[in-house]
């Protein structure tokens, strides 16, 4: 029996988000400007994944797993593989600026300075 040799491919990737199929399914949307992207499609473009560089050339990848075995209802699972001991249950509608940073990703966005009145 022939031995297989490992093979491997490199990436540019600084963080990888794992984002629930089953739980995507389930609320089929709920994400976006009108509410009818899935988180994932919603984090892509937000982040601008689509432009520059994609796909393992790209610093980040959004893309979906298996089910986390949480199933929330409302809300889809997903983790930044950075951090793979905080899943993340987040709301449909929620804030994409505010998913992204407790993901913990940064694509160079500041936050708005708030002046009080």
């Amino acid at each position: 029996m022939a031995v297989e040799e490992f093979k491997s491919a490199k990436t540019e990737w600084k963080d990888v988000v794992l984002v629930c199929r089953k739980c995507s399914k389930k609320l089929d949307g709920g994400f976006g400007p009108d509410g009818d992207l899935t988180l994932k499609k919603a984090l892509r473009k937000y982040l601008h994944l689509k432009k520059g560089k994609k796909g393992r050339k790209g610093a980040l990848t959004v893309t979906s797993a298996d089910c986390f075995d949480i199933c929330p209802k409302g809300a889809v699972v997903a983790v930044n593989t950075a951090q793979p001991k905080k899943l993340l249950i987040i709301p449909a509608g929620a804030d994409l600026f505010e998913v992204k940073t407790r993901l913990g990703l940064d694509d160079g966005r500041r936050l708005k300075m708030v002046v009080p009145d």
